[in-house]
């Protein structure tokens, strides 16, 4: 994935996703202390005047507006919800429905998910005119978030999966995520085929490996075009926010895609 800067904000975007997009980094924003200094997460406790200029100022970087974007309340499920223009209202939107994947064909739309650890995914098809960002933890990954994001893409814009490329942000990645049985079986459960690939076990505990975990429930969905982050947000902690590092005393990154072609 490339870096970009634009006035001290700085993103990552991935060559496979050929419209407007950006997985952001702590850097390049106003807000102080725990939070500096791009967050964009709200309900931490950063002052909400803080977290809303941030949010301007990545805006500003993909050329587009608060009004233009489309988000959600985040609960850590497997619910894909296909929205429009009419849906848009930025981040202190009074209409956020519960859902943590977002999939439209609506041109200038954008779609954001925030993370500090989760999976960002995004999600294009240049054929259907479509996109879709994913959040994905761990319970949203071993409910197959990914695959039902492709399968919702499908049934609501006839996209054919081969069509699709997909860029899965920095996450925490199998170095650091220890877990206990229980978060290892639900991914094991989901993924058989694929154990050994995604989970191992270091000193008693588990590692799971969300980003694999996620690269292959795409693939079976029909997914052929996959880019991965190599950043680990646990490790990056100077870079991302990462809730396990900071016991949740932390901002939030964003996975913010726009249905509009990168400008040549």
């Amino acid at each position: 994935m490339q870096e970009k800067s634009y006035g001290g904000v700085i993103y990552l975007t991935s060559h496979n996703v050929r419209v407007t997009h950006a997985f952001t980094t702590r850097f390049g924003g106003i807000s102080r202390g725990i939070y500096e200094s791009l967050n964009l997460g709200i309900g931490f406790g950063d002052e909400p005047g803080n977290v809303a200029e941030n949010f301007g100022l990545i805006c500003s970087a993909l050329g587009i507006s608060d009004s233009d974007i489309v988000c959600s309340r985040q609960v850590h499920g497997a619910h894909i919800r296909t929205v429009s223009r009419n849906d848009c209202g930025g981040l202190y939107s009074q209409t956020r429905h519960e859902a943590d994947g977002l999939i439209t064909c609506d041109p200038g739309v954008a779609l954001a998910v925030f993370t500090a650890d989760c999976v960002p995914i995004l999600l294009h098809d240049p054929v259907r005119g479509a996109i879709g960002a994913v959040h994905a933890g761990w319970r949203g990954t071993a409910a197959n978030i990914a695959g039902a994001a492709v399968k919702s893409m499908t049934g609501a814009f006839g996209c054919s999966p081969a069509d699709i490329s997909v860029a899965i942000g920095p996450c925490i990645s199998k170095c650091c995520y220890e877990t206990d049985r229980d978060v290892a079986d639900a991914i094991l459960e989901a993924l058989p085929e694929a154990s050994a690939a995604c989970v191992c076990t270091r000193n008693g505990k588990y590692m799971v490996d969300l980003k694999e975990a996620n690269r292959f429930l795409l693939y079976v969905a029909g997914i052929q075009d996959v880019a991965i982050s190599d950043e680990c947000t646990s490790c990056r902690k100077d870079k991302y926010w990462s809730h396990r590092r900071t016991s949740g005393h932390r901002g939030s990154q964003a996975g913010i895609i726009v249905n509009r072609k990168v400008p040549s």
